[in-house]
């Protein structure tokens, strides 16, 4: 009994740094810039993405957020054809917002 008391308590420390979303073969291609690298690049669009930030009372480690926002704005932005994105904010309980633009062709 104690046993399954320990590893349900390992399981809730760990849960929280891991991530689930995983990038696309062409969402793995786009990059992460800062916005003067993007000065004579086409720009597509915005994207808002969304994260769970916290599950249950547990909130989840800012960087495993953070990572998980990139990858999923990374995998929007190839969706529209861009290659670079640009984060116009810092992510606040689990949202972000992205510039997408195609810089290379």
């Amino acid at each position: 009994m104690k046993l399954n008391h320990y590893a349900l308590c390992l399981t809730m420390i760990c849960l929280p740094a891991c991530t689930w979303i995983e990038a696309t073969k062409k969402g793995s291609e786009v990059s992460l810039v800062k916005q003067f690298n993007v000065n004579s690049c086409s720009k597509l669009g915005t994207t808002n993405v969304t994260v769970t930030h916290k599950i249950g009372i547990l909130t989840r480690d800012d960087e495993a957020v953070t990572e998980e926002l990139i990858i999923s704005a990374k995998n929007r932005a190839a969706e529209l054809g861009g290659d670079s994105i640009v984060a116009k904010a810092p992510a606040i309980e689990g949202k972000m917002s992205f510039d997408i633009y195609q810089c290379g062709k």
